[in-house]
Formats: structure tokens, sequence, C-alpha cells
């Protein structure tokens, strides 16, 4: 429990990396309509950018993964091929940049990742009229040709807000850590809430990333959810950061789950132990479709004799957004204003659709702690026709 100031800061860094780096090189507002047209009477080149090379054993692992979920995601087309090229980036913006002005010169038609999000800058940068299909979830590096297919805190915070005000739990508190990333998460939470009908914001508290800084803000969260009315309170910590401590202390303070109801940004699923804390009991969190996911990992497992990177899927959600779009053999498959298609497609995470600001809306379910075991309570939506996600 003590330990968690470490793991907040480690944390922190990893969502950091992919959050926040490309602020400093955004690609600017706006979706380009234009890219390359395809020969639709031959294989579709496509590039694959990962984060291998650069001496890191996690991101080598990482880059096998997702050039693996690509390959699977090939073999499973029906009607169309891709001419699939990797390129290694090292997990470096410099050579991410380099490695796409060479794919595009290779004839590369659209590019698939980066990871990182100040690669992927780079490599939006450096591919000119060429879309880049990015595994990272900052928004603040979509847009022009680059789209972030991860999902984004804004998107989990709709989805969370909107059930929320249907389940008449309108009135609702955030509480985040004051860091980078939970600050985003926090502001995302606050615009859900101005955007939600039914909904309105009940306080908002932050505490300083440390056991000192949590303790000291407990009583304060207490008393500001109580003298505000709050239905909810959305917290933006994650169970390798604050969570597990809030989920100890807010209970002791007052604030039971049977008084008030926790929603999570984050994912309270991983690790399994995170479901056995007794603050965290009847709380909700939204996570892709499991039954896909699930589907997608048995696949991946029988494919390649392991477990698929975490991220992995992204790798196959856009292989698969490509192959629909060039199946119908249009020339112009892989334009901005074809990528953007209303009706999405489905990936192994879920339904997704990309969005002209160079976002990625995706269908996610509802998901529930009960009894120390994940329920979910609200499912994924298989379609955009009157998704609540």
């Amino acid at each position: 429990m003590f330990a968690f100031l470490s793991a907040a800061r480690k944390l922190s860094g990893k969502i950091i990396a992919v959050l926040s780096l490309g602020f400093l090189a955004a690609c600017g507002d706006g979706l380009t309509t234009s890219g390359p047209r395809i020969d639709t009477a031959r294989p579709v080149p496509v590039a694959l950018l990962v984060p291998a090379g650069g001496g890191n054993a996690a991101d080598d692992a990482m880059a096998r993964s997702l050039e693996n979920a690509a390959r699977l995601a090939m073999a499973e087309l029906q009607g169309v091929t891709i001419d699939l090229r990797v390129y290694n980036t090292a997990g470096n913006a410099t050579q991410a940049g380099a490695v796409a002005r060479q794919a595009v010169n290779d004839g590369a038609k659209v590019i698939l990742g980066p990871v990182y999000a100040a690669n992927a800058a780079a490599a939006g940068s450096a591919a000119g009229g060429v879309n880049v299909l990015s595994f990272s979830n900052n928004p603040g590096i979509a847009g022009g040709n680059v789209f972030v297919l991860g999902n984004t805190f804004q998107n989990t915070a709709n989805r969370l807000v909107r059930y929320a005000a249907a389940s008449g739990k309108g009135r609702i508190m955030i509480v985040n850590g004051d860091n980078a990333a939970e600050n985003l998460g926090a502001q995302a939470i606050a615009r859900a809430i101005a955007a939600t009908p039914g909904s309105e914001q009940a306080g908002a508290l932050s505490f300083e990333v440390s056991q000192t800084g949590v303790i000291n803000a407990v009583r304060d969260i207490s008393d500001t959810a109580k003298s505000s009315g709050a239905d909810a309170i959305f917290l933006t910590s994650g169970t390798d950061g604050a969570l597990p401590f809030l989920a100890q202390l807010l209970p002791e303070n007052g604030l039971p789950p049977s008084a008030i109801q926790y929603v999570g940004l984050q994912r309270w699923d991983i690790p399994a132990s995170a479901r056995t804390l007794p603050g965290l009991q009847d709380g909700w969190f939204a996570l892709p479709d499991p039954d896909l996911q699930a589907q997608f990992q048995s696949r991946y497992l029988a494919a390649y004799g392991s477990q698929p990177h975490a991220i992995a899927g992204l790798a196959y959600d856009g292989i698969a957004a490509i192959g629909a779009l060039a199946r119908a053999g249009n020339a112009d498959a892989l334009t901005g204003g074809a990528l953007t298609q209303a009706q999405g497609f489905v990936g192994v995470n879920g339904v997704f659709r990309l969005r002209g600001d160079g976002t990625t809306e995706r269908g996610l379910a509802i998901a529930q702690i009960q009894n120390k075991e994940i329920v979910v309570i609200d499912p994924a939506p298989r379609s955009f026709a009157g998704a609540g996600s």
C-alpha cells in the first residue's frame, strides 16, 4: 500500500511518454482530406513503424507483438492483400521521422504507427500527404494527417459520464493527483460533464502525488463530497498509483461505496488483485469489448504461442480499417475523407471510428466490481447507430 508513490511516478512516466511529449510538436488542427491514391488491382503498400532497435527490451517486445498482430489481421482479411513493410524507430522521434520519410519514398500509401506521441508527430511531419494511424492516445498530436488509434481519456470520460447521468448519478465530483497525466484526465472529465445533459460538476479536488498528500486530502475530499451532494466521485488515479490508497482511506473517512458511486478513469481490472479492494466494490470503469478482446487473445496465442502486448490490438485494428476501405475498390480509400467514414470499423477492441479532429471514438463497455469479480453492466456497442459510447 505505501509503495504507491514510486509506482505512481513510474505510471506517470508511462502515460506522459504517450500523452504529453507530442504537445511540443503537434500536427495542427483539422483534418486533411488528402491522401495518395491506391492501385486497387495491386496489394496495398502499408508501412508499420515500431519502436524496435533502440536497445530497450520492453520496446523490442512491444514491436514484435505489434507486428504479429498486424500480420494476424492480414491473414484474416478477405478480398484484399496488404504489402506490409516494417520500419524500426528505436523509440526515437528523429529516427521516426527519418523512417517515415523512407517509407513514403518506398511507396507506402499509409503509415501504421509509431507508438510514442513525439515519434508520431515527427512521422506525420515527415510523411507529407500520407496519413499516419499512430498507436498513441495523445489528442495533442491529432489532426492534419495524424490520427491516434489509442483510447483517449476524453473517450473514456464521455462514456462514463453519460452512463452516470443516465443512471441518476449525475452530480459528479472530480478527484485527481496533481501531475501532468492526471490533470489531463481531470480536464477530460470536466469537459464530459459540461457536455452531458443531466450531469453537473459537484466539486473538484486534487492532491499531491505522495503518501502525505493523499492522507492530507482525504478529509477534504470527504467533506466536499458530502457538502456538495455529490452522487459520484470520479477518480483519475490508476491501480499502480494512488487508487489503492484512496480506496482504503475514503471509505474509512465516511465515504463507503454504499454511500457514493466511485467511478474510475483508468481500468480497475488490471492487476487482478485490484478487484479485492473494499473501496472499489460496486465501482464503475470502462473497458474495450471483453468478448472481442478474448477472441483476439485466443487467436494470437494460437498463432504465436504467447499473449499479445496490451496495445497490440491497435495494430490489428489499423490493418482491419485499411483492409475494409481498400476492399471496396476505391482508389481514394486511404484519404482523410474515407478514413473518417461515419459508420466506422470493427476491430479486436470493438467498434471504432476515426474522427475529423484526428482522434478515435471507441465503443466501450461499462464494468463493475461485484463481490471481487468484474461484471459488465452495460455492454459495448457493436455499431455507432444510437451508441452510448
